[in-house]
């Protein structure tokens, strides 16, 4: 179920009613809607909810599965991954005219993608290099370059609000880690590590990152999910109370 709280995790209350999985939810730069990933058709696709009339509605309604929705600054328009005959590519969408325009085209999986604050990149994930690692390229998918070198695989990353980081989850040798890197890849700086952490976002001012945690695995118990923070130091890492297992956290713009 979708769920919003203040930063704290008082004043919690569900958007949605449980009968369909969902997943990946994003705020608009109003926070007035969520856009998020659902199974309400049994094939996942990308929807919008108002926040506030709870009306949904299928975005661009893409053949195939389309999946990890994001605005981009302005709320003008989304970009997503939309994937089809197991080839993912990357797509932008104008929410005014819908107007689809693919921005990658590779035999690859590419997904995940994060525009940076103004507008002008893209940063993504895809294993187009033999393993999963991030990649930036201009805004109608010319000039694609790497950025991650480091030791292990890359996802998810997000541009920070400021644009002078992007965050990321890196995984390696059976861990998970939480981190950040500049744009063109330098200042690779580890912020957490776990057994699974994964999905970070930013908060409005650029300086603390909340993100997704699952605990370890007990015999055949899963391990629980919950939602941490931490500051860009790495030292002030805190969990975050929900009422119940939580995961896919997105922080809204400043109301």
């Amino acid at each position: 179920r979708l769920a919003i709280m203040d930063q704290d995790g008082e004043n919690h209350r569900y958007l949605t009613d449980g009968k369909h999985l969902v997943l990946t939810p994003r705020f608009s730069p109003t926070a007035q809607k969520v856009i998020y990933m659902s199974y309400m058709d049994d094939a996942p696709k990308v929807y919008m909810l108002d926040v506030d009339t709870q009306e949904k509605t299928l975005v661009g309604d893409f053949p195939g599965m389309s999946f990890a929705p994001r605005f981009m600054p302005g709320g003008k328009g989304v970009i997503m991954s939309v994937s089809l005959n197991g080839n993912s590519e990357i797509y932008s969408l104008d929410l005014r005219t819908r107007k689809k325009t693919r921005l990658t085209k590779n035999r690859a999986i590419d997904t995940s993608p994060s525009y940076s604050p103004d507008a002008k990149k893209i940063v993504f994930n895809s294993d187009r290099g033999g393993n999963q690692q991030l990649y930036v390229m201009n805004k109608n998918g010319k000039n694609v370059h790497r950025i991650s070198f480091g030791k292990g695989r890359y996802g998810t990353p997000v541009w920070s609000p400021r644009g002078d980081l992007i965050a990321f989850t890196k995984m390696h040798k059976g861990k998970f880690f939480i981190g950040v890197m500049r744009p063109d890849g330098s200042g690779e700086r580890l912020l957490t590590e776990s057994y699974l952490d994964e999905g970070p976002t930013w908060s409005p001012n650029g300086r603390v990152i909340i993100f997704a945690r699952q605990g370890r695995s007990r015999g055949n118990k899963q391990g629980k999910w919950g939602v941490y923070s931490v500051d860009l130091t790495g030292y002030n890492e805190r969990k975050i109370k929900t009422p119940r297992d939580a995961s896919d956290p997105a922080w809204s713009p400043l109301l």
